[in-house]
């Protein structure tokens, strides 16, 4: 029997951490075939050239299509987002692909999941159904949702806004977050190993600082960032700073974020960590800062405490673990002298994080599979009214 190809965009390194047990499942499964189409901040050296840490990990690469524009004005994505309608339209043409998995909310997400239609291609999008106030990946995401065939939201009631967005229930499966599965499954580093990996002392407290661009906001990237490395500036720990991804006004951040490293000995700012050695460093850390979801999707499983400034990730569900606050200096000096102390309580009174499920990808994988081997689709939808 001819194997099911099942074709996976990946364009992040974040994005390739969350889906990287889908990817693994996908490709050692006897009756599909893993198209794996790679594209956008991977191949960007600026970025990390992370499509390298795809090939580390041994799984076959079908395309590289390069789509990334050089700037990050709102003009600069949306000729990214050109070239990715343009690139994967074309590819899709060529190739036969059965179903395209995508992650998210990205807005060259967006672009690629067009051409999918246009091709006639079922798309299975994960993490649907999320608010996030703060960013034009909210409005993003449920275009994707509308898209899409087959939907794995990371809990019930993120399933239940998708049945309200007129998606088929006998379509829409809540089975939990891929990336907390990854805590489950992945062999973490111990703190030794990680300090040899990145070549810097973690002895002592130290926190994993992420800060995304917030899209939908008029005040710029550049003051909201500068507030937070003002808080940072008040607590004697070490900080390990990943950069943003290619949205709009990301260079600004990565631009800041060097030359804060720099004049600070403290600080250790990488790019793009992995995922192992991302997850080792939230394992160990005092607490996660900044605007990224990992903070509410991932750090909530290790017991972790974390900092979410400003409105980027505002509407999420959330464990009792996370702290939200302003991005203003002393709102966020204030949170993380609670993260301290919430630190030392959630070893004696762990929390419950609301995206750990068992057997996510499994689930995730075995539904696609169903949906292709009995020949159960079909794309001319009908709008459910609740």
């Amino acid at each position: 029997m001819e194997k099911i190809r099942i074709a996976v965009l990946t364009a992040t390194r974040a994005e390739y951490g969350i889906l990287r047990p889908l990817i693994e499942r996908i490709y050692t499964d006897k009756d599909l075939e893993l198209s794996l189409l790679v594209t956008g901040a991977h191949l960007s050296a600026e970025f990390g050239n992370t499509c390298q840490e795809i090939a580390d990990d041994g799984f076959p690469i079908a395309v590289k299509i390069p789509i990334l524009e050089t700037g990050d004005t709102a003009a600069a994505v949306s000729r990214t987002m050109a070239n990715a309608l343009d690139g994967f339209g074309r590819y899709f043409e060529d190739h036969r692909v059965q179903m395209l998995v995508v992650l998210g909310d990205r807005y060259e997400t967006i672009a690629v999941c067009l051409a999918a239609m246009n091709a006639r291609i079922p798309i299975a999008h994960i993490h649907g159904g999320e608010i996030t106030e703060g960013a034009v990946d909210d409005a993003i995401r449920h275009a994707i949702t509308k898209l899409s065939y087959l939907h794995f939201p990371s809990t019930k009631a993120y399933a239940e806004r998708i049945i309200q967005l007129g998606e088929s229930p006998e379509r829409v499966f809540p089975v939990g977050a891929l990336g907390v599965e990854n805590i489950r499954k992945v062999p973490l580093l111990s703190r030794e190993e990680l300090e040899a990996s990145i070549g810097f002392s973690l002895e002592g407290d130290y926190a994993v600082v992420t800060f995304h661009p917030v899209t939908l906001e008029k005040s710029g990237a550049e003051v909201q960032f500068q507030e937070l490395l003002d808080a940072l500036d008040a607590f004697e720990m070490k900080y390990i700073i990943t950069k943003a991804n290619a949205d709009a006004d990301g260079r600004v951040i990565n631009q800041m974020i060097d030359q804060y490293a720099l004049a600070h000995e403290n600080v250790y700012a990488i790019a793009s960590l992995g995922m192992r050695r991302y997850l080792s460093a939230v394992r160990y850390c005092t607490m996660v800062i900044g605007n990224s979801s990992s903070g509410i999707i991932e750090a909530p499983s290790f017991q972790v405490p974390a900092v979410d400034i400003g409105d980027r990730q505002r509407g999420r569900t959330a464990a009792a673990s996370v702290i939200h606050c302003k991005a203003d200096r002393e709102e966020i000096r204030k949170a993380m002298e609670e993260a301290v102390a919430m630190k030392r309580r959630l070893e004696k009174e762990p929390v419950q994080n609301p995206y750990e499920a068992e057997g996510t990808s499994e689930k995730i994988a075995a539904v696609c599979k169903d949906f292709l081997l009995h020949d159960r689709i079909d794309l001319k939808k009908t709008f459910y009214d609740i």
